[in-house]
C-alpha cells in the first residue's frame, strides 16, 4: 500500500520560499509520474507540477518560473521548491501519482501573509 507523507509547509511572507517534502512509501517515485496538486479552502483540488518517471517536468502557468518540481531517488521523495509566495499560493499542498491517485496523504499547509 502506497503512503504519502507531506511536510515542509507553513506561514511565510509574501515574497517568501519554502521547500516542501513527499516522502513516498509502498512504491518507486522513480518509476511513476508524480505530481503536486493544491486545495485552497472553497476550492477544487487543482494539479500544479509534474515529474515524470523520465524526469520531464511541467507547471501550470500560474506557478511556472516560480515553483520546481524535484525528486531524490535515493530518498524515495519528491520536492517542490516554491519561491515568490503570493498569497494566491495559500492552500494545502499534496503529492500523488499522475494520474490514477493513490489514497491521499494528510498534505502541508501553506500560509502567505501580504
Amino acid at each position: 500500500q502506497v503512503q504519502l507523507v507531506e511536510s515542509g509547509g507553513g506561514l511565510v511572507q509574501a515574497g517568501g520560499s519554502l521547500t516542501l517534502s513527499c516522502a513516498v512509501s509502498g512504491t518507486i517515485v522513480s518509476a511513476v509520474t508524480m505530481a503536486w496538486y493544491r486545495q485552497a479552502p472553497g476550492k477544487q483540488r487543482e494539479w500544479i507540477a509534474r515529474i515524470t518517471y523520465g524526469g520531464s517536468r511541467l507547471y501550470v502557468d500560474s506557478v511556472k518560473g516560480r515553483f520546481t518540481i524535484s525528486r531524490d531517488n535515493s530518498k524515495n521523495t519528491v520536492y517542490l521548491q516554491v519561491n515568490g509566495l503570493k498569497p494566491e499560493d495559500a492552500a494545502v499542498y499534496y503529492c500523488n501519482r499522475s494520474p490514477d491517485a493513490w489514497n491521499w496523504g494528510q498534505g502541508t499547509q501553506v500560509t502567505v501573509s501580504s
